[in-house]
């Protein structure tokens, strides 16, 4: 049990690194050429799908992908969610959030369900 618990916050923790370092490039990448606005939403969405991923395929272990998975792909989305908004000042809570947890949900089971296999074939 501890030991599921561990790499639940070690993948959790490994996400929001992940999804931070993103976010860094990308802001800089946004100031060298000016890329509009509207594209920030999407890019971002996209990098936490794939830290979460990422998180997933490394530090998810043994059995119970599915679950591990959710439950770290949960802590990863509301992590990455509340660290942006002290960032950015602005903390609100509306459906776009519901579909970001559904969507981190969703990546973090299917990266535990593939994490969980290939380390039965290796």
């Amino acid at each position: 049990m501890c030991k599921n618990i561990f790499q639940v916050v070690k993948a959790s923790a490994a996400s929001v690194i992940i999804s931070l370092l993103f976010v860094l490039v990308f802001t800089l990448i946004i100031q060298l050429f000016s890329i509009p606005m509207t594209a920030v939403k999407p890019v971002n969405q996209v990098f936490k799908i794939l830290s979460i991923s990422a998180g997933g395929l490394i530090f998810i272990r043994g059995e119970k992908g599915l679950i591990k998975g959710v439950v770290f792909g949960l802590f990863a989305v509301v992590i990455t969610y509340l660290l942006y908004g002290l960032i950015s000042h602005s903390l609100s809570i509306s459906w776009k959030f519901l579909i970001e947890i559904l969507l981190g949900a969703v990546a973090g089971g299917i990266s535990g369900i593939i994490a969980v296999n290939i380390k039965k074939q290796s």
